[in-house]
């Protein structure tokens, strides 16, 4: 780690935070339908997940490759450039966490990447057909595979279902979904953890501290996965709500056919070297695993929501990382500009979360207006008594489920109703 200079110091430790934005923002993709079907509770799931994302990093480096080698031309490329990449990636990222909506962790820092890329040298920079051909390519791909895969694995899942016990089928299933979760948190290791991975390289390439075209050091692998290991600890439970609840509701089944599937593609494409979105690959299976059952639905304001934040990443992120770069070519002034932008934009968007917050408690109430975050309702229920059978607290807490007749009015001159029965 020799020659590292405090630019290229301030780059890794920013890399390394979007690394951890990538993993709270990318749980979902593993845990949402795991902890939505009930299959493991939610900081079980979570825990597991940041286990098996940090063992993920440290099986392939082949993605790492093509975003350090591929995307940009590394000659001519200054370490500010990759640090204003960063900064649009991180707070698209943020963003869309506050908005709930998974939409793309790699494609935020491809746009980033580009975006800055070009401001600092024209568009002769960018290499326009690994963009097409290992990033859109598989962008509009990997969804509609996955969700394919997923839709004919429920179909195929609810056809085989002969004569079991209830009890027995559910428990195998629940069984399935927990080891598909583990198989995408694995496949997400391998294929996000390495997208830090080749930005530090790159960093590293443009201070000559490796050579273009090295495979990332140990150091940078241990570092990034450790980084996405406890970004998908911390959970990221607005897109698990939205990932689990908001797109389709789904049954042990539905979830271990869409975990399947959207693992697949993606082991399938980080040994090819696609690095596409962990997020579009796990939200194309769940919304085809929700049609794949008979009466399912898919909510298709929230999916509609969904694909609108898919289409505005990559030119966002550009834009902001763009811009980013226009301060950071100003001198030393525009890079500590930057860097309070980055930090006071992350402060604000932290703040506005705090109004309405979503945790483990409540990340699967059907209404997050009807059961405040954390644990002093349920405290408060425990020790409550139940109300007395036939009060008004009883009918009350009942909901209202029961019409009550309203009384009739009687005459007072009216005989009383046994005597008018003789």
């Amino acid at each position: 780690m020799e020659h590292i200079t405090l630019l290229l110091a301030i780059v890794v430790v920013t890399a390394l935070v979007f690394d951890f934005t990538n993993g709270f923002h990318d749980t979902a993709n593993a845990m949402a339908t795991t902890i939505s079907t009930g299959a493991l509770k939610p900081k079980t799931a979570v825990a597991m997940s940041a286990v098996l994302n940090l063992v993920g990093a440290f099986l392939s480096v082949e993605v790492a490759k093509t975003i350090s080698g591929g995307i940009i031309n590394e000659e001519g490329i200054r370490t500010e450039v990759i640090f204003a990449a960063l900064v649009g990636a991180i707070l698209w990222n943020l963003l869309t966490w506050l908005m709930g909506l998974p939409s793309s962790s790699s494609h935020a820092l491809f746009g980033g990447l580009i975006g800055a890329a070009v401001m600092s040298a024209g568009w002769s920079a960018v290499n326009g057909s690994t963009i097409v051909t290992k990033v859109l390519i598989p962008a509009v791909a990997a969804p509609l595979v996955a969700g394919l895969a997923a839709m004919a694995a429920t179909k195929l899942t609810y056809k085989i279902k002969a004569n079991p016990e209830a009890k027995a089928t559910a428990k195998g299933y629940r069984a399935g979904q927990i080891a598909s979760a583990g198989l995408v948190s694995l496949a997400h290791g391998t294929n996000d953890a390495q997208k830090t991975m080749g930005i530090i390289t790159l960093a590293l390439v443009t201070q000559g501290v490796v050579a273009p075209g090295s495979n990332p050091p140990l150091w940078v692998i241990v570092s990034a996965g450790v980084a996405i290991a406890a970004g998908t600890y911390l959970g990221g439970w607005r897109i698990i709500r939205t990932m689990g609840k908001g797109l389709t509701d789904l049954q042990p089944q539905q979830g271990f056919a869409a975990q399947t599937s959207a693992a697949t593609v993606i082991l399938a494409s980080s040994h090819l070297g696609f690095s596409l979105s962990t997020t579009q690959s796990c939200s194309g299976a769940v919304m085809g695993a929700g049609l794949g059952r008979k009466g399912g639905v898919v909510r298709w304001s929230t999916a509609t929501r969904m694909f609108v934040a898919w289409g505005l990443t990559l030119p966002a992120a550009g834009l902001v990382g763009a811009g980013a770069e226009f301060l950071t070519k100003q001198g030393p002034w525009g890079i500590a500009a930057v860097a309070v932008l980055l930090v006071s934009g992350s402060a604000v968007i932290w703040a506005l979360s705090r109004r309405k917050p979503v945790d483990h408690h409540n990340v699967t109430a059907d209404d997050l207006d009807e059961e405040p975050a954390g644990v002093v309702t349920t405290a408060i229920a425990a020790v409550t008594p139940p109300p007395a059978a036939g009060s008004v607290a009883a009918v009350a807490d009942e909901d209202l489920k029961t019409t009550i007749p309203a009384p009739v009015p009687t005459d007072p001159a009216a005989p009383p109703a046994s005597a008018a029965a003789v």
